[in-house]
């Protein structure tokens, strides 16, 4: 699925169909994230995927802790914390494999961000300021609070990922 031009963004879009009005912004970061990653990746070099320009985080690292983060806190929104798998994957995030691609790392992404969104349809806004633990140290935050972290924080490694391909390909 490559990103259509002619539209514009997803907050100029309009609502998303079942996500409560407070939680649009959040839900059109997302989706954003989702689309933008589509675009930049197109006709990515699968050797550069674990390069580390001026030794900045490779465009592995990003997709990786794109579906990682998101994934992570959408388990504390849900009042849980992290599983064994979790921390596993978390360790594991920006350690070149030869054996991921692109193309899967791409999907893995574009699942959590899904599924992050589906999420966002399922709150209702009398939740929103309830408080719910983030990490080991169980650090309090509100719940609106850690779905909009989750989309703000796709949207910056959106766009670090797209300097690192801009320097990657340029050289």
């Amino acid at each position: 699925m490559k990103m259509d031009k002619a539209k514009p963004e997803n907050w100029l879009r309009g609502k998303v169909e079942n996500v409560p009005d407070l939680l649009q912004p959040a839900a059109h970061a997302l989706l954003q994230s989702k689309e933008e990653l589509l675009k930049y990746l197109d006709n990515f070099p699968a050797d550069e995927l674990w390069a580390k320009p001026a030794e900045r985080a490779s465009v592995g690292f990003h997709l990786q802790h794109i579906a990682g983060v998101t994934n992570r806190l959408i388990t504390y929104a849900k009042g849980e914390q992290l599983s064994e798998a979790q921390l596993h994957y978390l360790k594991l995030e920006g350690k070149a494999d030869a054996s991921i691609s692109v193309e899967e790392l791409i999907i893995q992404a574009e699942n959590e961000l899904n599924a992050a969104v589906e999420f966002l349809k399922s709150q209702k806004p009398e939740d929103l300021t309830n408080s719910v633990e983030v990490g080991r140290k169980r650090i309090k935050s509100s719940l609106i609070g850690v779905l909009f972290h989750a989309a703000e924080h796709s949207q910056r490694h959106i766009g670090q990922m797209l300097v690192t391909i801009s320097v990657v390909k340029d050289s």
